[in-house]
């Protein structure tokens, strides 16, 4: 196959690359534990640790995680903000043999027993922030272990203890619950000390996460990833940042969730293999906690989306400070605007790169090249090993220019869908896994997106899938159909817009509106609501969404 975009490659960057002889992720981390046991691995909230510490406590953990009768290959649930607490319980899960089923904190009861039911999660460490939602579904779900922790758990006895109480005493932010047989996670680590953890033979090919993302039929669906999947991603990234990575001595900033793929592969285990130090921000909301810590790093890393980057450039604190050690900026998750990175690079004298990918890729597909040309309006090139074509409706691969599906093809890509083996035909030909993103790639090679080809709506860099809005929310009894379809937005890219056909009259939009906070995560929620006698449809009765669409543009 024709390969135009390697030329592109930094110097010394080969069109293949060799994954290396590890059988897993965890010999590839243990590596980075030995390697750098005295370098700090992560801070959050001006409370350090080492990668050492960060070894002992993981082990910790995965002994008691054994000691419950929690086995090799059972699902274990994440559901934590960017804490300390997060690497230990995801390391200390591997060192288990468990595989990860990373979840979003702020999802609702609903979409918290859809996950671990789907996944057939045995365990789960969770927030307390959010153990009340929980509550309310656990009976519904396999989970058998619960591990309960607080947000300043981890930070010592003096500033933790202040933390906590600020949070639940005086903000209020951690509604009352009660889980049978919940151990806190200090509780955990003390007894789990007193076990040896069980050593276990890996394979590649093992599973060690259930990255869950949306479906065309807007179902969630756990990704199937692989040791070797994301052990793949890791080294195709790497050598596109060696000329620029000095190991043990780069400082990223981790504002992206964990729980997210980009956060997850790019920010965490990709940069922890080569001794970074990892500052993570439990809340990007929170700018003037991005931008103090800003101040007190060297930050020399940093990833984002769109409106990360453009709500700091609105910050004069932001503009004021002194980015001299910072050499690589990335984006990813939804479009970035033209704009914004004419403004960052204005204001910090950094390009913002910007790159591709899906929880179905682990995630990385396509990067603008570190030390090449870099193409601002595309999404770059692909990196070593990944194969890429745009092919038509009937699956015949286009030439350059074409614009049709982007078809991927490497060592990153999924395994399938977990218990999903039709979905997974659906999307996996031959090799090949159809994005169902519309994108064109020109003469050099770079891969421009052009639009979904599904109807999905991209709010803030996170997937939403109207046909699971339309589920909810005809679930009311006073709502007789609905349609959901992006409309653009100046901060998030693009936002809910529903259209609801009343089934009874009295029904207003402050009721649709607040039985949406209740049933979905926030960046779910409708911003617009526009009640219909109808809704446009085909003749077999379909939404004709795409009908909707031209109404707004019109």
């Amino acid at each position: 196959m024709q390969r135009p975009w390697t030329s592109h490659y930094p110097s010394g960057v080969p069109a293949n690359i060799d994954i290396g002889n590890h059988e897993s992720l965890l010999e590839l981390c243990d590596e980075a534990f030995k390697k750098y046991e005295k370098y700090i691995a992560f801070s959050c909230m001006n409370k350090d640790m080492t990668y050492k510490e960060v070894d002992k406590l993981s082990s910790a953990f995965a002994g008691y995680l054994q000691s419950r009768g929690l086995k090799a290959g059972d699902k274990f649930a994440l559901m934590l903000p960017n804490i300390l607490q997060y690497p230990v319980a995801l390391f200390g899960a591997m060192k288990a043999g468990l595989v990860i089923v990373n979840t979003n904190p702020l999802y609702t009861p609903r979409e918290i027993e859809h996950q671990l039911k789907d996944s057939g999660a045995k365990g789960i460490i969770i927030a307390e922030n959010f153990a009340h939602h929980l509550e309310k579904v656990i009976d519904k779900t396999g989970v058998e272990v619960v591990i309960t922790t607080s947000i300043g758990e981890m930070l010592g006895a003096i500033k933790g203890t202040i933390v906590d109480f600020a949070i639940r005493n005086i903000k209020r932010m951690v509604p009352k619950y009660n889980l049978v047989n919940e151990v806190p996670f200090k509780v955990a680590l003390k007894q789990g000390k007193r076990f040896d953890v069980k050593k276990l033979d890996y394979s590649r090919n093992n599973l060690v996460a259930l990255q869950y993302t949306g479906g065309t039929t807007g179902v969630s669906k756990g990704a199937m990833l692989s040791h070797g999947n994301i052990i793949a991603n890791i080294a195709q990234m790497h050598s596109f940042w060696d000329k620029i990575i000095i190991d043990g001595k780069e400082v990223i900033m981790t504002a992206l969730p964990l729980y997210h793929i980009f956060g997850f592969t790019v920010n965490l285990l990709s940069t922890f293999t080569r001794g970074t130090h990892n500052v993570l921000i439990p809340n990007a909301r929170d700018l003037d906690t991005v931008i103090g810590a800003f101040k007190k790093y060297p930050v020399s890393l940093f990833t984002g989306v769109n409106t990360l980057f453009n709500a700091l450039l609105l910050k004069e604190s932001f503009l004021a400070l002194d980015f001299s050690s910072l050499k690589l900026v990335a984006a990813g998750g939804m479009a970035l605007q033209s704009a914004v990175a004419e403004d960052w690079k204005s204001a910090t004298g950094q390009e913002i790169l910007q790159g591709y990918g899906l929880t179905e890729t682990s995630p990385t597909v396509s990067f603008n090249p570190i030390g090449g040309m870099n193409k601002p309006g595309t999404v770059g090139i692909p990196i070593p090993s990944t194969d890429i074509q745009i092919m038509d409706d009937e699956g015949q691969a286009l030439p350059t220019g074409g614009i049709g599906e982007l078809c991927v093809k490497g060592p990153q890509v999924m395994l399938g869908y977990y218990n999903k083996p039709e979905e997974s035909l659906g999307v996996l030909k031959d090799g090949w896994l159809l994005t169902g993103d519309i994108a064109s790639i020109d003469e050099d090679g770079y891969i421009k997106i052009v639009d979904r080809k599904k109807d999905m709506i991209l709010v803030s860099g996170f997937n939403v899938y109207p046909n699971e809005i339309e589920d909810t929310v005809t679930l009311h009894p006073k709502i007789a159909d609905a349609a959901a379809i992006g409309i653009p937005h100046d901060k998030s890219g693009e936002v809910v817009k529903l259209f609801v056909v009343k089934k009874d009259k009295s029904l207003t939009e402050d009721e649709v509106l607040q039985y949406c906070k209740e049933n979905m995560t926030g960046y779910k929620v409708p911003k617009q609501i526009e009640f219909r006698d109808e809704l446009p449809k085909t003749n077999v009765g379909k939404i004709l969404r795409r009908a909707l669409k031209e109404e707004e543009s019109a």
